[in-house]
């Protein structure tokens, strides 16, 4: 997500954004709205002009075309083509450069999982639930019905469509024939991939996940899965990926590493008790996202939000860092956190 101003002797000449369906870069829009006002103005933009052809043209030559005077980021572009490459290329056509540093923290925030993609290679795993104050999110028995109101589901799918890819565990999708699916409506540059971890296959043929799917459904099982089960679901169109893990179980950091080979950005963990605690203690998380119901279910047979055998020791604890509270109703919030690698 990339915006542009140009501006010139203190008036605002041009102004862009990037939409993805349109390829036009920001710089682009912003060159085009001032036209000739654009020599000898400043472009404010939130991150670094790029300077190599891709889908479109280099900014930085349009910049310079134009008679740009001064370009002032708020980051460098982390992406190898470019980090660095586009500044050097601007102060080479005689355009001076600067990284306002006061906008870095919140222009890398904008763009988290391209960030994070392009420093380690790896998408951004948000690992999300939603649960009553005492930490559950299932009760024993009747789960009729929803834990969070409507404004907080409604923010999931603002998540869910900043998400590449979403998973959750066979249990989840047995338990609520979920779609799994970004409800936002709004346009995305690809498909949702849809993740089920399997490790027998016991999804169904005709359960609403499979039944919709449009390539976009990825099924994670083991080796000791099902030959004609598994050919059954790639029938249907499913894509089914063996991933063998600990104890006869899939293995998330497997699919993590399919996903990076693919570009996907960013994976959303959306699943229950066990999923959940497999992918934190294996390192998978990088952030937590929890919603935060007035309500408390008590009792030791109701669902902790990460379950399996947890830690025994409070010293070895998972840690987070970068705490932060988001209002969601008068009575909800959001706890966003990062895991302590």
């Amino acid at each position: 997500m990339v915006g542009a101003i140009l501006e010139r002797g203190g008036e605002v000449v041009g102004r862009g954004f990037h939409i993805y369906a349109q390829s036009r870069h920001a710089e682009i829009v912003a060159l085009e709205a001032a036209g000739e006002r654009a020599r000898g103005a400043t472009l404010y933009v939130n991150l670094e002009p790029c300077c190599h052809h891709g889908r479109t043209g280099p900014c930085t030559e349009a910049l310079a075309a134009a008679g740009v005077a001064k370009v002032v980021a708020a980051m460098q572009d982390p992406n190898p083509l470019v980090a660095g490459k586009g500044f050097q290329a601007l102060r080479e056509a005689g355009i001076e450069t600067s990284i306002d540093e006061r906008f870095t923290v919140e222009a890398e925030k904008l763009n988290e999982p391209f960030v994070h993609f392009m420093r380690t290679g790896r998408p951004l795993v948000t690992l999300k639930a939603a649960l009553t104050l005492d930490g559950k999110i299932a009760a024993p028995e009747d789960n009729r019905g929803w834990i969070t109101s409507d404004q907080a589901r409604e923010h999931v799918q603002q998540i869910r469509h900043a998400a590449d890819a979403i998973l959750t565990g066979i249990g989840t999708v047995l338990a609520d024939d979920c779609l799994l699916n970004d409800r936002s409506g709004a346009p995305r540059g690809r498909p949702l991939m849809r993740i089920v971890l399997d490790s027998q296959l016991r999804i169904g043929l005709h359960s609403k996940i499979v039944k919709s799917c449009r390539g976009d459904v990825m099924v994670v099982t083991t080796s000791f899965a099902s030959a004609e089960r598994r050919k059954a679901l790639e029938d249907a169109g499913v894509r089914v990926v063996v991933a063998d893990g600990p104890g006869g179980r899939t293995g998330l950091p497997a699919v993590i590493e399919l996903l990076a080979r693919e570009a996907y950005l960013s994976l959303m963990i959306e699943a229950g008790s066990k999923v959940n605690w497999a992918a934190l203690e294996s390192n998978a998380v990088d952030r937590i996202f929890f919603y935060y119901a007035p309500k408390i279910l008590g009792g030791l047979q109701s669902l902790p939000v990460a379950g399996g055998t947890g830690r025994l020791r409070r010293a070895d604890a998972i840690l987070f860092r970068n705490v932060s509270l988001h209002r969601i109703t008068e009575d909800e919030f959001a706890v966003e956190a990062y895991l302590v690698k």
